[in-house]
């Protein structure tokens, strides 16, 4: 088996290569990465000497390259993507470029070469929940984005649907809750807390700190695709989460009484524009059809989350600081 995985020196994609490089032996890896702030090669670090694995830098904008890479290949998977809310209200063009024409480069070329196509994308294109509801988002749940970030993921999914019933084209499509984990970005909000911690610094909570998320670890993400790809159904969306709903003000409570600080290191900042209330996923389907569910706990997810970022220094306080630049 041959994959083509698109922006896997990100977070997720990088946690996947690694996931499937040990699960499968045998496939072979290409990943195509532009290299942008958030990907970096540091994650792959310890498995660029594979002979299985090779990475490209380029971007999926690039039709020839993304062609040139496709001769043989049997799944691609698309992680790449603009993907910071606030970067989104700041500068939407790169969003739209990256995740609407991207896709739809990387969908001709699948489209062409009779190649199984899975999209990565995020709970947040279906808007936001009522909090105190019980209410969750589904396979079945309409689109309602709020932020450029998440239109231009909805505008995305709604073109691999598209290609799926008009072309027949093998797609699927996954909508994922919250992640955390080891490498993800300095600047995303688990990190942020944890390397503000480490620095001495306090941690900015947007608003109320009462919007509430569904946590999952980044490797019961990672398992929740590789069973899509080997046995979910072409012309299917999965939603994938961690059935763990937490107020941001909670997760950061957890995470200063594992540093042994309490509410003082909370500093309350001006909320950002169209900021979500809640998201919550429903995982019957998946859980149902394909037999998945997330095994991580999320306080020792978090515990092991902490323990890393102390460990790998090296890692995010560079990024940290290019990102302040930025």
């Amino acid at each position: 088996m041959k994959l083509f995985i698109t922006g896997g020196a990100g977070f997720i994609g990088s946690n996947f290569i690694r996931f499937i490089l040990k699960k499968y032996p045998t496939y072979k890896i290409i990943n195509l990465d532009k290299l942008t702030y958030c990907g970096n090669l540091d994650n792959l670090r310890d498995i660029e000497d594979n002979k299985n694995y090779k990475f490209v830098r380029g971007d999926i904008c690039n039709q020839k390259l993304v062609e040139h890479i496709c001769k043989d290949i049997d799944i691609i998977v698309n992680f790449a993507a603009e993907t910071h809310v606030d970067r989104s209200i700041l500068r939407a063009q790169n969003f739209l470029k990256t995740n609407i024409f991207g896709t739809y480069i990387l969908l001709e070329i699948a489209r062409k070469k009779d190649i199984r196509f899975h999209h990565i994308s995020t709970d947040e294109v279906f808007g936001s929940l009522e909090l105190n509801s019980e209410k969750k988002f589904d396979e079945k749940t309409s689109y309602n984005p709020k932020n450029p970030y998440s239109s231009s993921k909805a505008a995305s999914d709604f073109l691999v649907k598209s290609y799926f019933h008009t072309y027949g084209l093998k797609a699927s499509i996954s909508n994922f809750s919250n992640n955390y984990g080891p490498y993800q970005f300095p600047e995303k909000f688990i990190p942020l807390f944890i390397t503000n911690l480490i620095e001495g610094k306090k941690i900015p909570l947007y608003g109320d700190g009462l919007h509430v998320r569904d946590w999952i670890h980044v490797i019961d993400h990672c398992s929740a695709i590789d069973l899509i790809l080997h046995k979910g159904k072409p012309g299917e969306s999965y939603c994938i989460g961690g059935n763990c709903e937490k107020a941001n003000i909670e997760i950061a409570k957890i995470i200063l009484k594992e540093f042994g600080l309490g509410n003082e290191k909370i500093e309350y900042v001006k909320d950002r524009p169209g900021h979500d209330r809640r998201y919550a996923i429903d995982i019957t389907k998946i859980k149902k059809e394909l037999g998945w569910t997330p095994s991580y706990d999320l306080d020792i997810g978090l515990k092991n989350t902490i323990h890393w970022y102390k460990n790998n220094l090296w890692w995010w306080k560079r990024l940290k600081e290019k990102a302040m630049l930025n």
